[in-house]
């Protein structure tokens, strides 16, 4: 990626954010069922546990993340979406960079995730892996499920 990304914290109520988190959650019940839907909406993104990032290019929002602490030891990685048209582009792995950054930066000893098990979520399943992150047992109040890949990756 050539230009320089702008990752801002915050910025949940900005236009350009809640029409990519309405494309996220309709992408995933597109491919998984609504009870195996985990993403959360923006009242949940807005909870004092949850921090929320927007990625910007310029004007173009590319990207999105936030970091829910499930205990003091203990990160998830919530929300992770890349604007369609910068896809491939390498903001997924900028993005995840940055979660890994700053769960070491509050001292988690790991740092977890769910995605989707079906092929639209093998792309996704590549990068983490390519990240350290190893799939793992269902953590927190997750519970086994088909739709479902659980990954983590102890922190240092």
């Amino acid at each position: 990626m050539d230009k320089i990304v702008n990752i801002k914290i915050g910025g949940l109520r900005d236009e350009q954010v809640i029409s990519l988190l309405e494309e996220h959650h309709e992408d995933m019940l597109s491919h998984s069922p609504p009870e195996s839907v985990h993403a959360l909406d923006i009242s949940a993104l807005e909870q004092p546990n949850v921090t929320f990032w927007s990625l910007w290019i310029g004007q173009d929002l590319v990207g999105i993340a936030a970091l829910k602490e499930l205990d003091k030891y203990h990160g998830e990685i919530k929300s992770m979406r890349t604007s369609t048209h910068f896809l491939r582009k390498g903001i997924a792995r900028k993005m995840l960079e940055h979660l890994i950054l700053q769960a070491s930066a509050r001292s988690y000893k790991k740092l977890s995730l769910e995605t989707g098990t079906m092929d639209a979520f093998l792309p996704a399943q590549k990068l983490y892996q390519q990240c350290g992150f190893q799939v793992c047992k269902p953590f927190g109040s997750y519970q086994e499920d088909p739709y479902s890949m659980f990954m983590s990756k102890n922190i240092s």
